[in-house]
């Protein structure tokens, strides 16, 4: 093919042009950019060369029309604000740009009716697909089996079976952070926590006493549960500290009342963690890096579930789909308040 220029245009590049620049008609040039295998090597070559003079992009939307797809999919959150939410909705957003998806986000904003008034917006917008995002880890009512596109539920596993759910392993952090309270050789651990009407709050009890029997060992009395705030781990503890001031730990439901915790060790006369050590869950930055000593807790790996919600999405849109529901795992993020760092 004769050198040439890349043409001063306003426009972006058509097929049209992409075919008369490589001297071939628009149907071979379409063939040799899909990789169709009727269009010879040397014909093929020439057309790629053309569109990259070109900066030649295939118009997806029309590409995705011609197989039933147009390249969105609806993100519905009941948790915009929350600081739940928004990681699960970065990691999904992160995993459908590498993939071109184009995302339109919805706040339901816990209300059932805006959330269906959202659901059938996003089906008249022709989305591909459907990541529900709630505000807790408990069961919520499935958006039904008669919806013309999969749906992925994250982090609020659906109440159907039959849909696929991407949630954190509640139980299983529960039992990573008791393990690691006694790799730090804690021994007398308590444990308190927050309103037993969350699933999370019972299910992270669950895995502590777990941990702790494998290891032959109980809870410092019953898990407290109470208030997700500073002041109930005020209140808490200093109840606790009255009936069994021997605790050398305490594993805490939140990173808020984890520090309500610290507060009252430390009026107490209490070092953390040379005499108690303390650890939050949600690893909320902003709290434990402002603890003094910063706070270990643990991360949720929320982006993740995100991420995990979105490639479940992409392989439900290409035709697999799964049901159930999926845990990920949880981390320990260490830092000061379980162990001494220098």
């Amino acid at each position: 093919m004769a050198e040439a220029t890349r043409p001063a245009r306003s426009q972006p590049a058509t097929l049209s042009d992409v075919a008369r620049l490589a001297g071939v008609s628009i149907a071979t040039a379409s063939k040799a950019l899909n990789g169709r295998s009727q269009v010879r090597a040397e014909t093929r070559e020439r057309v790629i060369e053309a569109a990259e003079r070109l900066a030649f992009r295939p118009n997806q939307v029309a590409r995705g029309l011609l197989a039933g797809r147009t390249g969105t999919v609806g993100l519905l959150t009941s948790d915009l604000e929350g600081r739940f939410g928004i990681p699960i909705l970065m990691g999904a957003e992160d995993a459908f740009g590498a993939g071109e998806v184009a995302v339109f986000l919805c706040d339901a904003r816990g209300d059932a009716i805006r959330e269906q008034h959202h659901v059938r917006a996003l089906l008249g917008r022709r989305v591909d697909g459907l990541i529900v995002v709630g505000s807790r880890t408990d069961p919520r009512p499935s958006l039904g089996r008669e919806l013309p596109v999969p749906v992925v539920y994250a982090y609020a596993p659906s109440e159907d079976p039959e849909d696929l759910s991407i949630v954190p392993d509640s139980v299983g952090a529960g039992r990573i952070a008791v393990e690691h309270l006694l790799a730090c050789g804690r021994t007398r651990i308590a444990h308190i926590t927050g309103d037993p009407g969350y699933g999370a709050a019972r299910e992270r009890a669950e895995g502590a006493r777990a941990a702790l029997a494998d290891a032959g060992l109980t809870l410092v009395g019953e898990p407290r549960f109470g208030a997700w705030s500073e002041g109930w781990g005020r209140a808490a503890t200093a109840m606790l500290l009255d009936r069994h001031p021997d605790v050398d730990a305490v594993l805490c439901g939140s990173d808020q009342i984890a520090r309500g915790v610290m507060d009252v060790l430390r009026e107490r006369c209490h070092r953390v963690p040379e005499d108690v050590a303390v650890m939050g869950f949600d690893n909320w930055r902003v709290l434990t890096s402002a603890s003094r000593p910063p706070l270990t807790s643990v991360d949720m790996n929320l982006e993740q579930v995100g991420r995990a919600a979105a490639h479940a999405l992409f392989t439900a849109i290409a035709g697999t789909r799964r049901s159930g529901v999926e845990t990920l795992p949880c981390r320990v993020v260490i830092r000061g308040s379980t162990v001494p760092l220098s």
